[in-house]
């Protein structure tokens, strides 16, 4: 562990990682690039959650491209000031609301980024069927996941780096960026270490069921990317979820 935080100070002393920076959405639309072009007419006319809305920017795009309504959902209070005070300068506050705790449910819950980062994910399943309406839908993209190469997040300094180093070398490293941090545990920091297998594991007892399922490959690997090496070059996943209910009423149909 000392070794590890020595290496990983020398690669980067002020602890910081800037290789996630978001950079490939730049002037695009990340809902759009992710989701597909009929993203925003599946949601024209109907009342969204945005499950893990952060600052709103996502919230108020998709209230801006056609839909009714708009919840962000976060647990931070500070995002959601944020997130409330941009909408009322964008106009939007009549039809983007932000709170801890949604008074209606959705027709539709997106969940953009998120899925890697819910520390209880099975319980954030059951959460999500008390917001969502008969017949509605939840729209998931995340990654990466646990065994990409950058899956550690901001404790993957280079490829694989969060597979390589114990726990107490990043927590320690990272702290001389983040000087107030108190968790212990890479989980405690925001990041469940979800892998393929374990989304599975954690649908099946769930009341939900893939409508549609899609992992994406890394785009400089793709050529490699199949069933033996997709936990490792998998890029983002992509599913639809609806209630294994009416799924069944839907196929019997």
């Amino acid at each position: 562990g000392t070794l590890g935080v020595r290496i990983l100070t020398w690669l980067s002393p002020t602890g910081e990682n800037s290789n996630l920076d978001g950079s490939a959405y730049n002037n695009k639309s990340k809902l759009e690039v992710l989701f597909g072009p009929r993203f925003f007419d599946e949601l024209r006319g109907r009342v969204v959650l945005d499950f893990g809305c952060g600052a709103g920017e996502e919230t108020m795009e998709m209230a801006q491209r056609g839909a009714a309504k708009v919840v962000g959902l976060d647990i931070r209070p500070k995002m959601l000031a944020k997130a409330t005070a941009r909408a009322a300068d964008a106009g939007l506050a009549d039809r983007c609301v932000f709170t801890t705790a949604p008074q209606e449910p959705s027709d539709v819950i997106v969940s953009l980024d998120c899925f890697e980062h819910y520390e209880d994910p099975a319980g954030v399943l059951q959460m999500m069927d008390q917001y969502l309406k008969p017949g509605g839908k939840i729209l998931v993209s995340f990654g990466a996941t646990w065994y990409h190469p950058y899956g550690g997040h901001l404790f993957a300094l280079f490829p694989w780096a969060h597979l390589l180093f114990t726990e107490y070398a990043m927590l320690t490293w990272r702290k001389q960026s983040h000087p107030t941090q108190t968790a212990r545990t890479i989980t405690e920091c925001g990041l469940n270490k979800i892998t393929l297998p374990r989304l599975q594991r954690i649908l099946d007892p769930s009341p939900f069921t893939f409508a549609e399922y899609e992992v994406r490959p890394i785009r400089a690997v793709r050529r490699f990317h199949h069933r033996l090496t997709r936990e490792f070059f998998t890029s983002v996943v992509q599913c639809t979820l609806v209630r294994k209910s009416e799924a069944a009423l839907t196929v019997a149909a």
